[in-house]
């Protein structure tokens, strides 16, 4: 025993196995309780994806990684139609919702981070509009399908398929214009009579031209949406789809706090750069 120890403690490529196979135990395991839960009838939730990180091995990081999250992200856009969350048991699939007023940007924030334009906005069906992108996180793969609740007449009935069952609120405002800020409380209202634990998250839109109005009414403007933010103990961005300003870090940090990674972005409270509060 004391000769094996000594040739595994002096052997990385043995360890290296050892710890393979092991991870591969491990997934063939969950499989087989992933597919003993379907035979039974039983739907899995949303708490898997609490355990799944612990689970699966971190993957190696070069010399001097400092371990943020945006280094440890893989992102792949994929075409919401070739979505198969149901048949593949190493994907977890997290629903988020995205609430606001007509014409404040929704659809541009998200074919921004989500890419594959044509695709995605091609996929656009009677209800909520659905977009999905495809992560690797430590190595576990992790599917967002964000629900766009269009800001009409008919997001009274399309909020409660958006919001059940989210792990993240999105609620939009357009920076340029004080009366979509004045929307966000009636917005959180409604998702909260469906999802009472969702993380609410507040994005301002277009700051891009936000920047080009008179200094004091940006401080004006910038001051209420952190009241706001605070009311709704939500997280305050100020973004631009054009210049992507603030998108992948709206999800990055979803991401952080659904999989507790290490969140290192700073607040920014500067008025006229890109507020960030929280």
């Amino acid at each position: 025993m004391s000769h094996f120890s000594r040739n595994l403690g002096h052997s990385p490529t043995l360890r290296r196995r050892i710890h393979h196979r092991v991870s591969m135990l491990r997934r063939c395991l969950l499989r087989v309780l992933h597919r003993i839960l379907i035979c039974s009838g039983r739907k899995s939730n949303n708490a898997t994806y609490s355990i799944l990180p612990a689970a699966l091995p971190s993957p190696p990081q070069p010399a001097g990684s400092s371990g943020d999250l945006a280094r440890e992200e893989v992102e792949v856009a994929m075409p919401a139609m070739f979505q198969t969350h149901d048949l593949d048991s190493d994907l977890v699939s997290l629903k988020i919702s995205l609430l606001g007023d007509c014409q404040i940007g929704k659809t541009s924030f998200l074919v921004k981070y989500v890419g594959d334009e044509k695709e995605q906005l091609g996929n656009q069906m009677e209800g909520p509009n659905q977009m999905h992108k495809t992560l690797v996180v430590r190595g576990a793969r992790i599917s967002y399908c964000i629900w766009e609740v269009q800001g009409d007449g008919k997001s009274e009935y399309q909020i409660p398929m958006a919001c059940k069952d989210s792990v993240a609120i999105l609620i939009m405002f357009d920076l340029t214009s004080r009366c979509t800020l004045n929307s966000v409380l009636g917005w959180y209202k409604g998702a909260r009579k469906w999802n009472q634990t969702a993380i609410p998250v507040l994005i301002g839109t277009k700051f891009d031209e936000f920047i080009q109005l008179p200094i004091d009414l940006q401080w004006t403007i910038a001051s209420e949406a952190r009241a706001y933010a605070k009311a709704l103990n939500a997280t305050l961005f100020f973004s631009s789809a054009t210049y992507n300003i603030n998108v992948n870090k709206v999800f990055k940090f979803i991401t952080a706090k659904l999989f507790d990674l290490p969140w290192t972005v700073e607040r920014n409270l500067t008025v006229g750069e890109p507020i960030i509060d929280f």
